[in-house]
């Protein structure tokens, strides 16, 4: 009689348990101690242990005589199922304050070398080089149509594109290492750092600028366009595609030139630097927009030296691998 009555009060536990978990608008909070005990070998996930996302008072209170509010009604209960011992980091800033970007860490933040020389340009002597030259300056005109002076959305807009290259030669030098079973150089890597550099570059602007709903539907049309042209691209000539984007590279530094004369002209306000600016490239805190231009300006003419130099590499007959990358060359 005892162990039919122990089986009845763990057969409605577990009833109770999964019921609750298939309630409707269900928002998850971290649980950050989970154990999951084993029968034979097999985890028995109705025995797991979670921790209740804490509430506040007023939540708890709700404004109707204790009452929760409606939309409020279940964040005292809402769970995350993670038997598999994965929590989430706390890292706190040199200062002791906590970190609050998920979408990059402290050790991945670095200051930008100014210094770096904004005119140096390749000069196109082959018929691979001329081509591409020539097919980024026939994309800028386009561009400049569009987007005429409105410089932050030009910015945002056209780093959805340049975050492209960098993605698309990792992933293949990635493809190719696994192929023939040897080393990138780092080129791999120094690839990637540069899509997620570009890619940071759209997460500030996208702070200072908001897409407007045609501008979204333009980037899910030139995404597409653009990365089929460049993958195959890059398959077929791996030089003329790093050289391509070099180019792009110089007109990109040509375009935040300008972006820093209407600045300074007053043309666009200077507003204070985002947040996530500030913290990414270790700006001071009364950073303004300006000083993101800057910054962003430099990491487009290192990109640019990275690019001629892979081309150029490829020119000499030789393959990236025979070269150390350049990784961390901000």
């Amino acid at each position: 009689m005892m162990s039919r009555y122990v089986a009845n009060v763990m057969a409605t536990a577990v009833t109770t348990t999964h019921s609750h978990l298939l309630k409707p608008r269900v928002a998850l909070a971290v649980a950050s101690n989970v154990r999951v005990p084993a029968i034979g070998g097999v985890r028995d996930l109705s025995k797991m242990t979670f921790e209740k996302k804490k509430t506040t008072t007023e939540e708890e209170k709700g404004s109707n005589g204790g009452k929760a509010k409606a939309d409020q009604g279940n964040k005292g209960e809402q769970l995350i199922v993670s038997y598999w011992g994965v929590k989430p980091m706390k890292i706190t800033k040199e200062d002791g304050t906590e970190w609050k970007w998920s979408c990059f860490r402290p050790w991945e933040t670095y200051k930008s070398d100014l210094t770096i020389d904004f005119k140096k340009h390749h000069v196109p002597s082959t018929l691979l080089d001329k081509l591409a030259y020539w097919t980024v300056k026939s994309l800028r005109w386009p561009t400049d149509i569009f987007f005429q002076r409105r410089y932050g959305c030009r910015a945002m807009m056209l780093e959805t594109v340049a975050a492209v290259p960098g993605m698309v030669g990792g992933m293949l030098l990635h493809c190719k290492s696994l192929r023939r079973f040897e080393q990138s150089g780092g080129w791999i890597k120094a690839l990637l750092e540069e899509a997620e550099n570009e890619r940071m570059h759209l997460m500030t602007f996208m702070e200072v600028a908001k897409p407007k709903w045609y501008e979204r539907a333009l980037v899910i049309t030139v995404q597409g366009v653009f990365f089929n042209a460049y993958f195959l691209g890059y398959l077929i000539s791996p030089k003329f595609a790093h050289r391509m984007v070099g180019y792009l590279e110089e007109e990109a530094i040509h375009s935040y030139t300008e972006f820093l004369k209407e600045l300074d002209k007053g043309n666009i306000e200077n507003v204070p630097a985002p947040a996530i600016a500030i913290d990414y490239w270790r700006l001071p805190a009364n950073a303004t927009l300006r000083d993101v231009v800057m910054v962003v300006r430099a990491d487009e003419a290192h990109h640019r030296d990275v690019n001629h130099f892979a081309s150029d590499i490829h020119y000499q007959g030789r393959e990236l691998k025979e070269a150390p990358a350049p990784i961390g060359y901000h």
